[in-house]
């Protein structure tokens, strides 16, 4: 094993580490370890090296801890061989053969070229910090901070807390955002003029100072994004990685974290203000920004790859059946008819998969309820923005730190029946509460909306009678399809393509039983390019008209769709 040494690259630079023949190698923060690494997610008794002979074996000592061998997360490994690179935490080591200039022997060359069956990083043996992986290059809009180094940012931090004692609880609690960050922008200065930290000379110090403050008290990098209305989706795959949905597209921004541990406080910093907790014990949460943005954080052991952060975000403007059919998401003709269904008190199910627009669909027919009404809204994240003054907004509660005290969407949809609702809107079905909503819907609250997840108007109902199932009631599937049938009149399906756009790609009408089978009538589509009516007229507008109601059935009329202004499709924000 004399032929071969470790290049350690840490926080504190790159060090080489000879390799005896035979020992037994502890690697991890502790001072006792034969191998130290400073760096973050790395345990103090992180992993051991077995040595024998020409041998080398390395397993991981904790069940948390993580060990990454060529890319592969694993628990052991071996007999490694030169080139090979492990990753612990923030650490790399890296398999070479033994350098000559440390130890030069004159019976062997000094040219002799180094054997090496794998393909070696370039990260030279003398640099003082280890090279960054490269990543693609970011898009114009969004351009890389600066970089000041790893070490040095979170020495930048660490500095910033001490000296501010953000340390405390109680100092986070009692000092608003906005004193905070002020109060951290003037301590990271202080730090500067007083020579406590150095900057390299080609990072702006008004930029370095701002980005600090941003990981030590705010946001971070997702600072930016949050500020850009163009974007619509955030999604953080570790520290290293960060992609955002533009205009219906996913880009891998230049952006990163200084490290795993700034991506853990900042997640902190996000759940504590919502009274929940990201930890080991709890390492999943799904709540909401102050500002209406949904956010779901999962972390270790359950995120192999680091922590994932995901922020769907809503925009300030509320966007209308109108600004939807500017966008080509639906003709006017489909407008037009969603608006009478929400005036005659039709119960809506609005499908489609993740993504496709369903709360946007759901906010813009929601805008067309009468003032008078009173509407109960019932979700697992506060998301619908009503405009309405008679709204009572209720979100479901998860279980707290023992496992007690969640209240999810189904008692919430029976306690809303006791609450005198004209409709009731559920931001998702998803489980039981599909019962629950088909009951209220056939029980005089007509007019009611929720949406659920299907890629088909036919898929939509097969879900709904699944999650009644779900309600744990063995009731017999005709009575369950009578149910939907009773409870339902119209299904609007949303689709999200290839360009990024989003449309409603039917309408379709429930239309009762035949046999056992729920009888489901296409009244819009969208097909070559554009939206068509499909000719059938829905069968409440019969009921209309022989009530001697004057009613307009021009917009299902097959030419109507064929002469009708169709826009130009976007890749709109729905």
């Amino acid at each position: 094993m004399s032929a071969k040494q470790l290049i350690v690259s840490s926080n504190e630079g790159t060090a080489i580490h000879p390799l005896p023949d035979r020992s037994r190698q502890v690697i991890g923060r502790g001072r006792h370890c034969d191998i130290r690494l400073n760096a973050a997610g790395v345990a103090r008794r992180h992993a051991e090296l077995n040595l024998a002979g020409e041998t080398a074996w390395i397993r991981v000592l904790g069940s948390r801890q993580r060990l990454v061998v060529n890319g592969e997360r694993v628990r052991e490994a071996g007999p490694l061989g030169v080139g090979d690179c492990i990753e612990l935490g923030d650490a790399s080591i890296r398999v070479e053969a033994s350098s000559q200039t440390s130890a030069p022997d004159p019976a062997s060359p000094a040219d002799a070229p180094a054997a090496s069956h794998h393909a070696p990083l370039p990260a030279p043996v003398a640099s003082p910090e280890p090279a960054p992986m490269p990543s693609p290059a970011p898009p114009p809009a969004i351009s890389e901070a600066p970089a000041i180094g790893a070490e040095l940012a979170r020495e930048f931090q660490e500095a910033i807390s001490q000296r501010l004692d953000l340390y405390r609880r109680d100092v986070l609690e009692t000092l608003s955002t906005d004193r905070l960050r002020e109060e951290a922008k003037a301590a990271a200065w202080s730090l500067l003029e007083e020579g406590v930290l150095q900057l390299p000379a080609e990072v702006p110090r008004e930029e370095a100072v701002r980005t600090v403050v941003a990981e030590t008290v705010g946001l971070g990098p997702i600072e930016r994004l949050m500020d850009d209305a163009a974007v619509s989706e955030i999604m953080v795959n570790g520290p290293a990685q960060i992609y955002v949905e533009r205009g219906g597209r996913l880009e891998l921004t230049g952006l990163r974290f200084s490290s795993a541990a700034s991506l853990s406080g900042i997640l902190e910093r996000i759940v504590s203000p919502l009274g929940r907790r990201l930890d080991e014990g709890s390492p999943l949460v799904d709540a909401r920004l102050p500002d209406g943005s949904r956010v779901n954080a999962i972390i270790p052991p359950l995120a192999l790859n680091g922590a994932a952060l995901t922020i769907r975000r809503f925009p300030e403007h509320h966007l209308s059946l109108d600004d939807l059919v500017g966008y080509g998401a639906l003709s006017e003709e489909m407008a037009r008819f969603l608006r009478v269904c929400i005036e005659q008190r039709r119960n809506i199910l609005i499908s489609g998969g993740t993504g496709t627009g369903k709360t946007t669909v759901l906010n813009a027919l929601s805008a067309h309820i009468a003032e008078g009404e009173r509407i109960i809204t019932i979700e697992d994240s506060a998301e619908l923005r009503l405009q309405q003054s008679h709204v009572v907004a209720l979100e479901s509660r998860p279980a707290n730190i023992e496992g007690s005290g969640a209240i999810p969407i189904r008692e919430l949809v029976r306690n809303a029946l006791r609450m005198r609702p004209d409709r009731i809107l559920v931001g998702e079905c998803r489980g039981g509460e599909a019962l629950d909503m088909l009951q209220a819907m056939n029980t005089g609250h007509d007019g009611s909306l929720t949406t659920a997840h299907a890629n088909s108007p036919r898929d939509a109902v097969a879900r709904l009678e699944v999650m009644t199932l779900m309600a744990g009631f063995e009731l017999p599937v005709r009575a369950i399809r009578e149910q939907i049938s009773a409870a339902l009149d119209i299904v609007v399906q949303l689709t999200r393509f290839g360009d990024g756009s989003r449309r409603i790609t039917a309408i379709t009408e429930v239309d009762g039983m035949e046999g056992d089978r729920i009888l489901l009538n296409d009244l819009f589509v969208f097909q070559a390019g554009g939206h068509r009516p499909t000719g059938q007229v829905p069968a409440f507008f019969e009921r209309m008209r022989a009530a001697g109601t004057d009613v307009d059935l021009g917009p299902f009329q097959p030419h109507a769709g064929t002469g009708s202004h169709e826009p130009e499709l976007q890749a709109g924000p729905l």
